[in-house]
């Protein structure tokens, strides 16, 4: 595995959750992912998420977290970020530097309003402070396909709106192959993650917000639409904003600078 990267476990007093470690730096940076968490936790792909994450291995003690494997019907983004403090606690991981995204970024928003002591510098990618219509639109279709066991389509509808150009083409082909070898067990674990979306907002917490921000966003994004990113910039105080133009909510992939972009505000000043 890239720069020795762990499949790792732990275990609180009332629940336990899957994370990846990697990376040779000292300080800590916790990546939390979005919503495809609710299909497939950190369990088996610290190969190639480490790989995605690479450029941060140098600088970076990089950790990933998953949601708790038991996951209750009903689970709020600020649950996740309690059950995220509890972890960081039991990890030492302290005033670490934290980039959420999509849903990872609304649990940041909530780390950062109820556990600023957790929380030196954050980046919120491709995220936002309550659902737009768009999200509200494509979260509820993707529902309904979960309670159909229609994994096939949420995967290819997750590609049309998350990419563009050729990118998107190559997501298409891959996105359908993933469709074949990996339907999951059951839905409840995604259907619970999308429900929360749904639900989230930090609007009226957001200036509570005082660690370093930069919010990424894509001025095409068609998940959670680029106003929410404007909409995190205004509510944040001193936050930096930066929209991708002609990218969409697959910019943290697609956008050959995304990471280069989240070092240089992270590792600037020291």
């Amino acid at each position: 595995m890239p720069f020795h990267a762990e499949n790792m476990n732990i275990a609180t007093g009332s629940f336990n959750a899957d994370y990846i470690v990697f990376g040779k730096g000292k300080r800590p940076l916790i990546i939390l992912p979005g919503v495809g968490d609710g299909f497939q936790t950190a369990r088996g792909i610290a190969g190639p998420f480490s790989w995605l994450y690479r450029d941060y291995a140098a600088d970076y003690r990089v950790y990933t977290i998953s949601r708790r494997n038991d996951l209750p019907e009903k689970y709020s983004t600020l649950e996740m970020a309690t059950d995220l403090a509890l972890i960081m606690e039991k990890l030492d991981l302290r005033n670490a530097d934290v980039l959420g995204v999509s849903q990872g970024g609304m649990i940041a928003q909530q780390l950062a309003i109820h556990y600023p002591a957790y929380v030196r510098k954050l980046v919120l990618a491709v995220t936002c402070a309550r659902p737009y219509p768009i999200l509200l639109e494509a979260g509820a279709q993707w529902l309904i396909w979960a309670e159909e066991n229609d994994y096939a389509s949420i995967m290819l509808d997750t590609a049309e709106r998350s990419y563009t150009g050729k990118y998107l083409e190559r997501a298409r082909r891959a996105y359908a192959v993933l469709a074949r070898i990996s339907k999951p067990k059951d839905f409840a674990r995604f259907i619970t993650l999308c429900k929360s979306c749904l639900e989230h907002n930090t609007v009226a917490d957001l200036h509570k917000i005082s660690c370093p921000t930069l919010i990424i966003g894509g001025e095409e994004d068609r998940i959670v639409g680029a106003e929410a990113s404007r909409e995190l910039q205004a509510g944040i105080p001193g936050s930096e904003l930066c929209l991708y133009p002609g990218q969409s909510h697959g910019v943290y992939e697609q956008a050959d600078d995304f990471n280069e972009r989240v070092l240089t505000f992270l590792l600037g000043g020291k």
